[in-house]
């Protein structure tokens, strides 16, 4: 059921088995499998996964390839929500560990918002993560192309940007690295530091040595229109003709949630098992959060690997369903 404010009290004294933090790919996942294996189950979502913004899934299998990635979402949340799962759009600011249970506290509604605790057993982390973009005086500017041909993801993307003239652009001298690997797709790279950091001679000299370029001034504003870009506008007023671009510059966790809780990290990701549990017994995480690759693919596998081992946690323990989900006539 989609929850609204003023069904929060319908659900005040519930004990879920399971709350899924974030409703992108792996959380939508998680979600559907643990309905199906007859668990209650709560997803909180602050909303714009980062898949939301992904123009054209080209590599998902059984999918066409202009299928927008918002499209996938829906599909999935009214999937959840045909399975009676309880959704509720909020922001997650902090969770307890009591013991026996996690006490999670949202913020819901952006005017007026109102403050509610939701309880759980297992939790599910699937907030993700959203990527940092070029900062130009005008960020509508960024945003105009960001998720066309201006992409952020070289395994995701790559193939998009072959044999095209494409910009890199970073956040420090190892982000640029990424135009290494990019160059089995294109030979034709230039990188951009927008002024923001210098780069050393031995990086200077092995872009040399592949053919790149290398540009040092401060960006002015993308050049394009239709979203399709089509080059960049250099602080002095020169341009450099662009066909694609690959944003470089890290990523927002979004976990700081779980900030009271003592878990494992490998820097900014979280430390799970195959089943993705982490190095706290009942929670797990899934999709861009833990250590792994960030494909909406490997994402919506993360969510039926951990739906499926707490639903083995809690069999074994339980040993019989608790009740049954539906009463058919003799």
């Amino acid at each position: 059921m989609q929850l609204t404010k003023q069904m929060l009290d319908q659900r005040a004294d519930q004990v879920y088995d399971v709350l899924v933090i974030g409703g992108g790919a792996a959380g939508l996942s998680a979600g559907i499998y643990l309905q199906r294996y007859l668990l209650s189950t709560l997803i909180i979502d602050k909303g714009k996964a980062r898949s939301f913004w992904m123009q054209e899934l080209h590599n998902y299998l059984g999918l066409p390839p202009d299928t927008p990635g918002r499209n996938v979402l829906k599909q999935g949340k009214e999937h959840y929500l045909s399975l009676e799962g309880d959704y509720l759009n909020g922001y997650v600011e902090e969770v307890i560990d009591e013991g026996e249970t996690f006490a999670v506290h949202v913020r819901i509604g952006r005017t007026n918002p109102t403050s509610a605790v939701f309880r759980s057993r297992y939790l599910i982390a699937a907030s993700g993560i959203i990527d940092h973009l070029p900062k130009l005086a005008d960020m509508q500017n960024v945003f105009d192309y960001a998720g066309h041909n201006l992409h952020v993801c070289l395994v995701c993307d790559g193939y998009e940007m072959r044999d095209q003239r494409t910009g890199v652009f970073g956040s420090s001298e190892s982000s640029l690295e990424v135009a290494f690997p990019l160059g089995w797709f294109t030979p034709y790279i230039a990188l951009f530091t927008n002024g923001e950091f210098e780069v050393s001679t031995e990086f200077r000299d092995r872009l040399t040595h592949h053919g790149y370029t290398l540009v040092e001034q401060p960006i002015k504003q993308f050049l394009g229109e239709h979203h399709h870009m089509t080059g960049v506008e250099l602080a002095d007023g020169s341009v450099i003709e662009l066909d694609a671009g690959l944003v470089s510059m890290g990523s927002k966790y979004h976990a700081d949630y779980l900030k009271n809780i003592d878990l494992e990290y490998q820097g900014g990701n979280l430390v799970t098992d195959k089943m993705n549990r982490t190095s706290h017994p009942r929670i797990f995480a899934v999709g861009d959060l833990k250590v792994g690759m960030n494909q909406v693919a490997i994402a919506a596998a993360d969510g039926a690997l951990a739906a499926t081992q707490i639903w083995r946690d809690i069999r074994r323990r339980e040993g019989t369903r608790r009740s049954p989900v539906t009463t058919h006539a003799a």
